[in-house]
């Protein structure tokens, strides 16, 4: 299988070689970097900018094959790595067919570089691909650097009460252990009418709050019970007014991931990214994995 990384100099790229090749080390799996080109104009015309635009387009793409090539080879370990320019007028739909035509395990992008440092900022293109992505979609917060030889220590799964719910858990816990990761189950709570898990009549009384979290703390106790996490997978709740707040309520150590599953109600075979689950990922202190319906 293969990790692909989308990678754009100057625009979050060195944060997606970072997290990709730390996803292709831990998984044992081969890293392929792709740079989408603007594509000439399809009819011919005798214009010499046609060609200076050829030009151009050609040149960008050795230039960013070479400073991923440059800094990949000066990484701590090692991961057998192909590197593609391609052309298209669009690099979203560029990414998914080099996606499809490897058999690729999972698409890795980076941030845009408006934004906060630390925190993931959701491109056009990025949106783009969380609305129809076939293979799970792993972000990196801009600025993000790895140490890959270290590989990851956790992954924590945000966990909601919802019908495809159980099935994430199993998914992250089989990622984690893929990784040799700790796992980790947590809900997160925002004080108001945003709540994830989705809405239960939360509002602003303590007394409601209360109840919401002792319904939180079941749900994952059900799982316990269930078998479906082993005795070795902790299990968190937060809540805050807000969702930077509800993050913060727990501890995020360094090299972790946060997965999280598509909308129940986007399309099976691709990623859907619901309001809630975007609010998540924009908020997030670690790297982020969203899974298509289809993959749990």
């Amino acid at each position: 299988m293969t990790v692909v990384v989308g990678y754009i100099p100057h625009k979050g790229g060195r944060g997606s070689l970072d997290l990709g090749i730390q996803l292709a080390h831990g998984l044992g799996e081969s890293l392929l970097v792709v740079t989408v080109v603007p594509r000439q104009w399809s009819t011919p015309s005798l214009a010499k900018v046609d060609a200076e635009y050829a030009a151009f387009a050609r040149q960008l793409g050795e230039q960013a094959e070479a400073q991923a090539r440059k800094y990949l080879t000066a990484t701590t370990v090692s991961v057998e790595t192909e590197y593609r320019v391609v052309t298209g007028r669009s690099v979203s739909a560029a990414l998914l067919a080099a996606v499809e035509e490897c058999g690729a395990s999972m698409l890795v992008l980076g941030s845009s570089t408006d934004g906060a440092i630390g925190r993931i900022v959701l491109g056009t293109t990025t949106d783009k691909l969380l609305h129809s992505a076939p293979v799970p979609v792993a972000l990196s917060p801009r600025g993000f650097r790895s140490t890959a030889a270290d590989g990851f220590c956790r992954v924590t799964c945000a966990y909601s009460d919802s019908v495809i719910a159980p099935r994430v858990v199993e998914w992250s816990v089989d990622f984690a252990a893929r990784l040799d990761a700790r796992a980790r189950i947590a809900s997160f709570g925002v004080r108001g009418s945003s709540m994830y898990p989705p809405p239960v009549g939360l509002s602003a009384e303590d007394s409601v709050l209360d109840s919401w979290l002792e319904q939180a703390s079941a749900s994952q106790a059900a799982l316990r019970a269930e078998n479906l996490i082993g005795s070795d997978v902790e299990t968190v709740t937060a809540t805050g007014p807000g969702w930077a707040e509800s993050l913060s309520g727990v501890e995020w150590e360094v090299d972790e991931l946060l997965v999280i599953g598509s909308s129940s109600v986007g399309p099976v075979a691709r990623v859907f990214l619901g309001s809630r689950a975007a609010k998540l990922i924009r908020h997030s202190p670690v790297p982020v994995v969203v899974i298509p319906r289809r993959a749990v």
